[in-house]
């Protein structure tokens, strides 16, 4: 290795290339990179849903989860099958083995359901899908002392205008009962006009749909034709007609019948402020940024205010970009809090310029792990922005004592390339060492299985890469600049640097005495007393146990 450190130490132009590719690309990088809250990934899990409305929960559990349970239990792959039964609704959630492949899994899951014939005929198509854990950025609340109507709608106009906006692609209503329209049928009414309840559910199914009529070849084109009739309000099922008497009058279904336009009866309900509320959610898909998200979302909230119904308020809340923002800003104020501080200490010690090409090595190591992190398919988030904060007390460490073996060197009377290049020898099996056995502690959190695992990876791979251009820094560009920063004739005549250059007396005698009164004495009596000295550490041990 010292030829290639010789070499690099000597041609400072291509240290500095090397610099500049490394800053330019993590800078143009950075802007790119997905922003969100938490890392999305797949669960591994495969869900099946049944609605079966009205059946108790027994009943699901019998015609609908023991049946899908019965169906899947001997596909290869599945670790564990567990199923839920409630009023209405029969999940079963399919946990599967590491290394399988979903999709495949999620296929021959659909396959056997679907084969199932002996589901209850009151059940509805079942669903499969996939679990993944979608995160959502921003809530909208929309609350007042309105109907639930009104909510309702108001709500569902905010979720359409969000999506039609082009920058937001994923929104969901939330905490709202869905619209029912039910026809309550009179006993007396249906004896009274001699027909039965069936007869009246087959005349609804019968009108309350929409038909293609084929189509008309005329001279100016093709027509098609299409009856038009499906019942969407409880006015028009109420205009639904049953039969027509011999003596041309007609039988309506409100005739016969009370239909209800509104909720279906569920036990879901939401209060914001006190006031009856329904929540709009919006989520963070592919690419798209939460932080940018959560902006948008303001910014519609203020504007859309003055456009609801009086008495309705929209509140953006719950924005988990906060949380996102907050960390972001902790890693920045840290990032320039320590390269502030690492440069005041080192120039206590050794020169301005080395001081500061020493401290150049926090922004390096971190645009260099921004640079390559979508190539590893890593994303800013709350996980990522957490390894960056623990790999910032590392990363100048092997700096530090490359820089201070070459500047001792320097103040030996070596000069130049011989002195940087001897020195980043001398240190480079320790400093290489040193940096291996660190990736070493953090490498078993990359073996970690399930998802847990999915989640503790990121962890390990920013500290990896962090560390590893934290190392190209220190042995390949720090030398250059050290070196070349020694042939700078001027810095001995400037009068600055001849008042620093005393002041850092002061503090290196300072320093030296603080090491002769009381370390040395310490260490000596520690040596002279090894027993007492090793049974003190192990009952701290005990202690601290």
């Amino acid at each position: 290795m010292n030829p290639l450190l010789r070499w690099f130490a000597d041609n400072s132009v291509v240290a500095n290339l090397m610099m500049i590719v490394v800053l330019a690309a993590g800078l143009l990088t950075v802007g790119t990179i997905t922003k969100e809250v938490f890392p999305e990934f797949s669960l591994d899990m495969v869900t099946v849903s049944v609605s079966y409305r009205g059946a108790a929960p027994e009943e699901v559990e019998e015609g609908v989860c023991v049946k899908i349970e019965e169906a899947i239990q001997d596909l290869e792959g599945i670790k564990r099958i567990t199923s839920s039964s409630s009023e209405g609704m029969g999940t079963v959630m399919v946990e599967l083995e590491q290394g399988v492949d979903v999709r495949e899994m999620l296929n021959d899951v659909k396959a056997r359901v679907d084969a199932i014939a002996t589901f209850p005929d009151e059940t509805e198509k079942p669903v499969i899908a996939e679990v993944t854990n979608r995160r959502q950025v921003i809530d909208i609340a929309v609350s007042g002392p309105v109907s639930e109507t009104v909510l309702k709608e108001v709500a569902d106009r905010v979720r359409d205008e969000l999506q039609g906006s082009g920058d937001i692609t994923q929104v969901e209503v939330m905490a709202a009962r869905p619209y029912e329209i039910s026809v309550e049928v009179s006993e007396e009414a249906l004896r009274r006009h001699g027909i039965s309840f069936d007869f009246v559910a087959g005349a609804i199914r019968r009108s309350s749909l929409d038909l293609p009529g084929g189509s008309i070849r005329t001279e100016g084109g093709e027509i098609l034709l299409r009856t038009k009739g499906q019942a969407y309000r409880g006015g028009e099922f109420e205009s639904i007609v049953l039969m027509t008497k011999p003596d041309g009058t007609r039988l309506l279904l409100g005739d016969v019948a009370h239909v209800v336009d509104g909720f279906a009866e569920t036990d879901q309900s939401a209060r914001f402020s006190g006031d009856p509320s329904v929540l709009v959610r919006i989520y963070r898909v592919g690419d798209q940024s939460a932080l940018d998200i959560a902006q948008d979302v303001k910014a519609y909230v203020a504007d859309a205010q003055q456009r609801v119904p009086s008495g309705v308020t929209l509140t953006a809340w719950n924005d988990y970009s906060r949380i996102l923002r907050g960390r972001l800003n902790l890693l920045v104020t840290n990032a320039i809090q320590g390269f502030i501080l690492v440069f005041i200490i080192l120039a206590l010690f050794l020169r301005l310029r080395l001081a500061f090409w020493v401290s150049l090595g926090i922004p390096i190591s971190f645009l260099g792990t921004l640079w390559i992190m979508p190539s590893l398919g890593l994303t800013i988030n709350m996980l990522s922005l957490f390894a960056f904060v623990v790999v910032l007390g590392m990363v100048v460490d092997d700096a530090i004592v490359v820089g201070e073996n070459i500047y001792e060197r320097m103040e030996r009377g070596e000069i130049g390339v011989d002195a940087a290049a001897r020195g980043a020898t001398q240190v480079a099996k320790p400093v290489t060492f040193a940096i291996l056995t660190t990736i070493c502690s953090f490498m078993p959190l990359m073996m970690v299985q399930g998802t847990t695992g999915k989640f503790m990876r990121v962890i390990p791979m920013i500290v990896i890469a962090t560390l590893l251009f934290s190392w190209v820094e220190s042995l390949f560009i720090l030398p250059a600049h050290i070196a070349h920063a020694a042939r700078d004739t001027d810095e001995a005549r400037n009068p600055v640097n001849r008042a620093w250059k005393r002041f850092q007396k002061k503090c290196a005698n300072g320093l030296d005495t603080v090491a002769r009164r009381y370390y040395a004495p310490g260490l000596e009596l520690g040596l002279k007393y090894r027993y007492g000295t090793v049974a003190l550490g192990v009952a701290t041990l005990l202690l601290t146990a």
